[in-house]
């Protein structure tokens, strides 16, 4: 994250620009770089404009949404690394890269994506403008509370339809070219037109037989069929942050599937998994549990071992502790998601009544409860 630039600075407004302003500096700045206006360009040129066109996309698709840029202005692009807080109902997470552009544009100018200018057919050369994101999947990870408390580093392997290692995803067989869709004359999508009784309806589809690329191979690639999909077993290591909760969810950015019409790829969401503990019980940042001590200990005193998070711990008991008396334990609790610190333990003490006494020891237990006196005792009945 340390390397984007300030979406604001992308976009090249003030940071308290308004939504129209926002729009306008968006379209401005997605018309100079549109992918289409660098068809003739060198590869150098044409990658240059494919990068700042996506960083165009991804800043307005943050500061165009009110809460994603509340988020941003106030952690800036922390928001959004994995962990940060994209988690549970899509969290800061949820833009997808360059995919996606033509409803935005449609917002703009209405009528879907050849309402912009002649796009897809007329200003930006008519190529390549039904680029859809791959699909995004999803993976459940079961971690432990220990694990959720402290964070941890997991490694998964899935698979997904990847890009074919042998055509880099054109789909082409090796050594030969592309060639323009007879289909949809390059543009990438097929045009529907319905009559109604309002006048003639369009629609627009995504062409099934380039997959809105525009083009197809002249010569099919053998590994993939044409396709420029094969299927593929990946292997990703992640960071599940500390202080992550059962049902959140982790978004790690193009880790989809690949994009059979040249868009990035989906991406990956990692629903985390926090088993049951055997003791504790979680509740926010806090952990809950009961310790049972004895008679003798709650009437005299005296140190008791009690279960943490990091191993056991002594905790002192006054002499009459009472049963639910409860202790807290300070910053053995769950550290902070977002870095506020850390919760603390809550120890329930619970009085065991002693079973299976022998006689003798029911004699001096019932000598010991003749001498006591109503003064020994603190609890009065009351009405529940």
């Amino acid at each position: 994250m340390a390397d984007k630039r300030d979406y604001y600075e992308v976009l090249g407004i003030a940071k308290g620009a308004s939504e129209d302003e926002i729009k306008k500096a968006y379209r401005k700045a997605a018309m100079k770089y549109h992918p289409d206006k660098f068809s003739n360009a060198t590869d150098k040129e044409k990658k240059d404009a494919e990068d700042k066109f996506k960083e165009i996309n991804e800043a307005y698709q943050v500061l165009s949404d009110p809460q994603k840029k509340a988020q941003y202005d106030q952690f800036g692009h922390a928001a959004f690394e994995q962990g940060a807080g994209g988690f549970g109902g899509g969290g800061f997470g949820g833009f997808s890269g360059a995919g996606g552009f033509e409803d935005i544009f449609s917002s703009f100018f209405g009528g879907g994506a050849s309402g912009f200018g002649g796009f897809g057919g007329g200003d930006f050369g008519g190529r390549r403008s039904y680029v859809e994101p791959g699909k995004d999947l999803s993976y459940q990870v079961e971690i432990t509370l220990e694990e959720a408390a402290e964070g941890v580093e997991k490694t998964i392997k899935y698979k997904r339809d990847g890009k074919c290692p042998t055509c880099d995803g054109t789909g082409a067989e090796p050594g030969s070219k592309m060639k323009t869709c007879p289909k949809c004359k390059g543009k990438g999508f097929v045009e529907t037109v319905r009559r109604t009784v309002l006048g003639n309806m369009v629609s627009q589809t995504e062409c099934d037989e380039c997959h809105g690329k525009g083009e197809i191979p002249e010569k099919k690639c053998k590994s993939c069929n044409g396709t420029g999909i094969k299927r593929e077993t990946v292997e990703k290591k992640f960071k599940i942050p500390a202080g992550i909760d059962d049902g959140q969810r982790l978004r790690l950015e193009g880790m989809g599937e690949a994009s059979r019409s040249g868009g990035p790829n989906g991406d990956l969401y990692i629903i985390v998994k926090v088993k049951p503990h055997s003791i504790f019980e979680r509740r926010g940042e806090d952990i809950h549990c009961q310790v049972p001590i004895s008679f003798g200990t709650a009437v005299l005193g005296g140190e008791v071992e009690v279960p943490t998070l990091k191993g056991s711990k002594k905790i002192k008991v006054p002499a009459g502790t009472q049963t639910n008396k409860i202790f807290k334990l300070k910053d053995l609790g769950i550290k902070s998601l977002r870095g506020y610190g850390i919760g603390s333990e809550y120890v329930t003490i619970v009085i065991e009544t002693p079973t299976g006494l022998t006689e003798e020891q029911k004699k001096k237990l019932k000598e010991f409860e003749d001498s006591l006196q109503d003064k020994n005792y603190k609890k009065k009945i009351k009405r529940s």
